[in-house]
Formats: structure tokens, C-alpha cells, sequence
């Protein structure tokens, strides 16, 4: 169980790791930035992404989502990479037509808010399974 759990996280964090291939834009009001808070809800909301696991469906859609996502550049749109330093990772619930219908982040900051209000109402493929939850790690 132990081992098994242990792949789980691993296989979550190189999804997460992989999710975006943007980088941030620097700047020198960034550079002194603090860390922004946590949210705590988005705990539960990761508990729940990585309960979709084990399934080889929900496996296959993370690697098409993904490309997907970078296909669409949307986290491109907005400007948001330029707001902090540090990454965002945004939750995202999909409906049963890949719509999302809902976005928490694990910090709350202009960033996170930027990032929240561009994935809302985007639209991906269909989810294996509905509600499907989607992390993305913004950089």
C-alpha cells in the first residue's frame, strides 16, 4: 500500500511538473516579493485530483490535457506569469463536456486571481470521468 501510494505522488507530481511550459517573466519588484498565503481549501481539492488515481483513462486524459492546455497557451493569455515569482497550481473542475466550471489555487494572490479568472469557462476535451479535476502548475 505504501509503495503504491508513493508512485501515486510521484506520478501527481510529474503531471503537475509537466503541466506548463511557460516561465514566468522576471521582473525587480518581484524579486523582493514575499510568499503569498495558502488557500486551505485547495488541500481537500488535491485530495480529491489524486483520488482519480490509479486509472489508466484518467492517466491517458492528463497527457492529452496537457497538451491540450499548451497547445491553447492558455495560461499565456492575461499576463498572469508576470504578477509574482512564484507558481500558481490552479485546480480545475470539468464537467462531463470538459467545460470548467469552478477554479481554487493554492495561494491567494493577484497571480492566483489572474490565473482563476482566465481558466474559468475554458473548455477542454472530455474527461474521462465527470466531475474530473485538473492541477496545473503555473510558473
Amino acid at each position: 500500500m505504501r509503495n503504491t501510494l508513493l508512485k501515486l505522488s510521484a506520478l501527481c507530481a510529474a503531471l503537475l511538473l509537466s503541466a506548463c511550459q511557460t516561465s514566468p517573466t522576471s521582473n525587480t519588484a518581484a524579486q523582493d516579493e514575499a510568499p503569498s498565503p495558502k488557500n486551505p481549501e485547495f488541500t481537500s481539492e488535491m485530495a480529491k485530483f489524486n483520488a482519480q488515481f490509479p486509472n489508466p483513462k484518467v492517466s491517458k486524459y492528463e497527457d492529452e490535457s496537457i497538451a491540450y492546455n499548451n497547445a491553447q497557451k492558455f495560461d499565456e493569455r492575461g499576463n498572469c506569469h508576470g504578477k509574482s515569482k512564484y507558481p500558481v497550481t490552479i485546480m480545475l473542475l470539468l464537467d462531463a463536456n470538459g467545460k470548467v466550471t469552478n477554479t481554487v489555487t493554492d495561494v491567494e494572490n493577484s497571480k492566483a486571481a489572474c490565473f482563476r479568472q482566465t481558466y474559468a469557462a475554458v473548455q477542454f476535451p472530455k474527461p474521462p470521468i465527470a466531475p474530473y479535476r485538473k492541477a496545473i502548475l503555473l510558473k
